[in-house]
């Protein structure tokens, strides 16, 4: 027992470690519970006598050196890395930065925004919390009307009422408020309404509204408008419906459907077999809303429209699940590109 603890000793002072496959093979060789020395201290145990003090001292003194050496061969190998670390040449250039992508909601929003332009609409920007009178009252929605039902809010303050806007139409109101007809603005903006998040639906999500007041506005005008825009948007061979609905602040109200993009009108599971998708409301503005801002309603008209840009960009792009826009899962963004 004595020689093999010698023999051991004599080993580990002449073993040399040059890298951390080597340094790994040292410790499972010599101080892993299946080395070379725990095997000496199971043999260790059949030892009787004089001679088992003795040895265990010296199995004991080798099993300190075989750590000691163990973490002395660690230390050094720290240091020729860090030392590796610092041997950089700092007058080579860097390597390739990789390129990012916009999101594909700014991607959407650009396009939407540049149609619109080429049309003559400025953009208006306003607070996203806003008061009762610029969300509700001025919008045609009165105090305890079921209207107001249409809208889950969250509300900040009561009496008087602070909510996070439940639509970019808050902003068309302080336009009118400030501005004299003709009127033409864009109002893109991130609204908030208290929804279970779901594939189709979230709480926070954003809209571009069009608002237009100028004398002898028409519905003919805005049917025009909203089909120059679905040309522009998804193709020349896009078709678009508009169906009878109610808003409190436009009347007559519709809702707009484009042909569906992925069956060209066909029928398929995206667009329920109908042909047809749902992109947004419009209609005449309410004579009420064009008065509450001050505006001679028999002397202008006008129209106004909405669409959520989630809904556009999933239908362009073919996204079914509304919650990846919010992730911030690089491979989901990185998939996309700008809109020809």
């Amino acid at each position: 027992m004595l020689e093999k603890i010698k023999e051991l000793t004599e080993n580990i002072n002449q073993y040399q470690i040059d890298s951390k496959e080597q340094l790994e093979q040292f410790r499972l060789e010599y101080i892993s519970k299946k080395g070379k020395i725990s095997e000496l201290f199971e043999n260790f145990k059949e030892i009787s006598g004089e001679q088992k003090k003795l040895i265990g001292q010296e199995l004991n003194k080798l099993k300190q050196f075989a750590q000691e050496k163990f973490e002395a061969f660690s230390t050094e190998l720290s240091k020729k890395e860090v030392l590796i670390k610092e041997d950089i040449d700092y007058t080579l250039p860097p390597p390739p930065a990789m390129l990012g992508s916009r999101h594909p909601l700014t991607v959407v929003r650009e396009k939407i925004i540049y149609v619109f332009e080429r049309m003559g609409f400025n953009l208006s920007d306003g607070p996203e919390i806003e008061d009762d009178w610029h969300n509700f009252t001025a919008l045609n929605f009165p105090h305890n009307h079921p209207a107001r039902e249409m809208q889950d809010t969250f509300f900040i303050e009561k009496n008087p009422d602070i909510t996070l806007r439940t639509h970019t139409s808050s902003v068309q109101i302080r336009v009118m408020e400030n501005s004299t007809p003709p009127i033409r603005t864009l109002s893109p903006g991130r609204v908030y309404r208290n929804e279970a998040i779901s594939a189709r639906a979230h709480c926070v999500f954003h809209q571009i509204e069009g608002l237009y007041v100028d004398k002898s506005v028409s519905f003919a005008d805005l049917k025009n408008t909203l089909y120059v825009f679905a040309k522009e948007m998804f193709g020349k061979d896009t078709k678009i419906r508009l169906r009878p609905s109610y808003f409190p602040f436009t009347e007559p109200s519709a809702e707009m459907d484009v042909s569906c993009l992925i069956c060209k009108g066909k029928g398929c599971n995206v667009c329920k077999y109908s042909g047809w998708v749902e992109i947004g409301g419009a209609g005449m503005v309410d004579p009420n809303v064009l008065e509450n801002c001050n505006i001679n309603s028999e002397q202008y008209t006008g129209y106004a429209f909405g669409m959520g840009i989630e809904r556009i960009t999933m239908l362009i792009y073919g996204i079914k699940d509304l919650r990846l826009f919010t992730e911030n899962d690089v491979r989901f963004l990185r998939q996309f590109k700008a809109i020809e």
